[in-house]
């Protein structure tokens, strides 16, 4: 199912569809193949550095799909999570959610070598899109086309990253009203973009409260397979903010859908994933991608329609916004 053929024919009819179907759903001045004129080969230079740098840090394939995501949620993609803070004004990076994101130096890398090749031209938001795509792909997951266009944001405050990223400790429906359905995202994007744990780690912090003290009764969340309690707990001690454990054991560097069956088996880290088999739609999904076969082509799919459809949200195009010469800095 991951040989190359497979996977580029996959990705050759699904870019067709998402193609068909974006012509009318991508904001004004969002377009597939943006670049082509100003800056033919940028997604050739991204890819090719992200080839090089997945190749010998695979390790940082989930971390940089989430900092797309942390970037969207945030006031819309537009490379808000890039920027550094300014002296009293701290800036998104500060913010707790963000403080484990890692991944900072390779955006910086890219856009270097896009700055060699086409200066002022591909902002830094697409650049997160581009990457987040790339690093799917080079871990055997899908490819898809990224409507290209953004321009980069010139705001970054720290709390708007409290108040805009669905915290993993929240259950699933209260996310989904409180942070999916109020960005045009909905319960199946929910489901499938949460896929995404299915790359990357967790530190223990994050979820230690399901292990040690949940809901206040100083024991284990009982949703919580009773077998693997003990596992995660001879890693993760009582106050441990350093650990990292697999979010998909096993399978942590590669995009696929056993992070399915480990929420389907009560092995989900998080109360935000666990949580999602209370409802019969998303357990319906879950319980589909847990399957012994399994339904890869249409996680690949969906994931695909869901990353185009969030890295659409409240983007910044046209006159708006900036091109940073420099990602962590305006211009």
């Amino acid at each position: 199912m991951h040989n190359m053929p497979y996977r580029l024919l996959f990705g050759f009819v699904l870019s067709l569809v998402l193609q068909f179907s974006l012509v009318l759903s991508n904001p004004p001045g969002l377009n597939i193949g943006f670049y082509q004129y100003t800056c033919p080969k940028a997604e050739v230079i991204v890819r090719d550095e992200m080839t090089k740098i997945i190749s010998r840090v695979p390790s940082l394939a989930g971390p940089l799909l989430r900092m797309h995501f942390h970037d969207c949620f945030v006031n819309g993609c537009d490379g808000s999570i890039l920027l550094d803070s300014t002296p009293g004004s701290p800036s998104e990076k500060e913010s707790i959610p963000n403080l484990s994101l890692r991944g900072f130096g390779t955006i910086d890398r890219v856009k270097a070598k896009l700055e060699q090749a086409c200066p002022g031209v591909v902002s830094c938001a697409d650049i997160l899109a581009l990457v987040a795509r790339d690093v799917v792909f080079l871990t055997k997951g899908p490819h898809w086309e990224v409507p290209t266009g953004r321009r980069d944001g010139t705001r970054s405050v720290k709390d708007d990253a409290v108040n805009n990223l669905p915290p993993p400790f929240f259950d699933a429906t209260r996310n989904l009203y409180q942070f999916f359905i109020p960005k045009g995202l909905d319960a199946k994007d929910q489901v499938v973009l949460l896929g995404g744990h299915t790359l990357g780690t967790s530190h223990c912090s994050s979820f230690a409260s399901r292990l040690y003290n949940f809901s206040g009764t100083m024991m284990a969340d009982p949703t919580l397979d009773k077998y693997y309690v003990p596992r995660l707990k001879s890693k993760c001690q009582p106050g441990d903010k350093t650990t990292l454990v697999e979010m998909d054991p096993g399978s942590f560097r590669t995009f696929d859908t056993s992070y399915y069956r480990h929420i389907a088996r009560g092995r989900a880290l998080f109360t935000s994933d666990e949580t999602l088999m209370l409802d019969p739609f998303t357990r319906g999904y879950i319980l589909r991608q847990a399957g012994v076969a399994g339904y890869p082509a249409e996680f690949f799919a969906d994931f695909a329609v869901s990353m185009v459809k969030m890295g659409n949200m409240q983007v910044l195009t046209g006159a708006q916004g900036e091109i940073r010469k420099h990602c962590a800095f305006v211009n």
